[in-house]
């Protein structure tokens, strides 16, 4: 990429909101923008795996200690860590892979509220957002699988993507693990009792997702998959 397309990418990452919906030309090139900038810069960041869950849980919850140890037991093994780069489960995950020496990535996604860089990024991996639909892109692109922790909405919508993306083959199948069984057996029951039962969905699809309570049950689920396959980024 040369000087003049680096500085006109940045022009259009620079464009507020308010000046792109007048014109909707100037957003497609804000969108490349993100895109282009993302796979530059993820590219080289080697097999990781993405953690998710809420911007809201707290330093001192049993799920944000327990995200963190699941980071820096990953990283530990081998694997580095993605996250949305924000606080609560976010932070966490990085904190992990900080402490255990891995690579800590974060998709920052600009909003008016909660969301801020946390501070256990690496300098050179903190990516910042307009468009969650490019940010989920990448998450799917740069993982060789999906931890996912409580979490709210947002979490959710990045859990279903995934199943659905690899339910119709549109990628490849890699782990899905949810943590917490008290948490989501909720859902899980959901799904058994309505959505198979409805025919909505096959059975077989449940098998996507494992659920898990710890750190090392997150690991085997994770290495079990990989020993079918040479672990690599999935890119």
């Amino acid at each position: 990429m040369t000087n003049e397309d680096r500085q006109i990418r940045e022009k259009f990452k620079q464009k507020t909101w308010n000046e792109i919906k007048t014109n909707d030309s100037w957003a497609i090139f804000k969108i490349m923008a993100e895109f282009v900038e993302g796979f530059e810069r993820l590219s080289k960041i080697g097999p990781c795996v993405t953690i998710f869950g809420s911007a809201r849980t707290k330093e001192d919850h049993e799920y944000y200690k327990l995200a963190e140890n699941i980071a820096y037991n990953l990283t530990t093994h081998g694997y580095g860590i993605v996250t949305g780069g924000g606080p609560g489960i976010m932070e966490a995950g990085n904190r992990g892979a900080r402490r255990g020496k891995g690579t800590s990535v974060g998709l920052n996604i600009e909003l008016p509220f909660e969301q801020h860089d946390n501070p256990y990024i690496d300098s050179d991996k903190s990516l910042d957002f307009d468009y969650f639909f490019v940010r989920k892109v990448m998450f799917i692109k740069y993982s060789q699988g999906f931890v996912v922790m409580p979490g709210g909405f947002g979490t959710m919508d990045e859990l279903f993507e995934a199943i659905t993306l690899i339910q119709t083959k549109k990628i490849g199948k890699f782990p899905i693990v949810l943590v917490g069984t008290k948490y989501w057996s909720g859902l899980m029951d959901w799904i058994k009792n309505t959505l198979v039962n409805e025919g909505a969905i096959s059975l077989e699809d449940l098998n996507l997702i494992s659920i898990v309570d710890t750190e090392d049950e997150v690991l085997e689920v994770i290495n079990n998959f990989y020993k079918k396959y040479s672990l690599s980024p999935n890119f």
